[in-house]
């Protein structure tokens, strides 16, 4: 499996730079996981980056995860109701 975490702000300043380096991401396998556990900002564009990328990563047949959600990404998933829509373990601490 191949990991990577999303370190800093995923927002409408990051998000277009943020999805490049995620769409390369899905190149590097089958079964990936992303770490978002370092990620401090996020708002709705980042969420759409989010939900961009698991379409993508499900159209291409390829397992994409979300893990480690940071206090920010829970927030915003928490806020647009979209926690269980991506089918990820969510863990609370």
């Amino acid at each position: 499996m191949e990991t990577l975490t999303v370190i800093g702000e995923l927002t409408i300043y990051t998000a277009a730079s943020e999805k490049q380096n995620l769409q390369a991401f899905l190149e590097t396998g089958d079964d990936l996981e992303l770490n978002l556990s370092q990620v401090s900002e996020m708002d709705s564009a980042g969420l759409q980056v989010l939900i961009v990328l698991k379409q993508e990563a499900a159209r291409r047949n390829k397992k994409l995860r979300y893990a480690m959600h940071s206090k920010a990404v829970l927030e915003v998933l928490e806020m647009s109701n979209m926690t269980s829509h991506f089918g990820d373990q969510v863990v609370l601490t």
